[in-house]
């Protein structure tokens, strides 16, 4: 059986490293959303089909790096927070 105690830090600790780089992971997910639909627009857009697809591909590529970015950020919080855990030593 595990602790009443150990069960609300566990929890306590997902909803922290959750909120890390969330913004990031946010805007991340829209910029995509927002390149899949001007490219898949640009096939509609007439004269400006080239530059909507380029649009497109480079709102899917920053939205990519953001959430890229914040996988890091992730990363790079639980292992100090764990390096916390252990006294320092990593």
């Amino acid at each position: 059986m595990t602790d009443e105690r150990t069960d609300e830090k566990v929890a306590a600790y997902r909803a922290e490293i959750r909120a890390v780089g969330r913004n990031q992971r946010l805007a991340g997910f829209g910029l995509v959303l927002l390149g899949a639909i001007l490219v898949w627009g640009a096939t509609r857009a007439g004269g400006l089909s080239e530059i909507v697809q380029m649009a497109g591909y480079a709102a899917l590529a920053a939205g990519w790096a953001l959430m890229l970015a914040a996988i890091f950020l992730r990363t790079r919080y639980h292992r100090r927070r764990m390096a916390e855990l252990d006294g320092g030593a990593q």
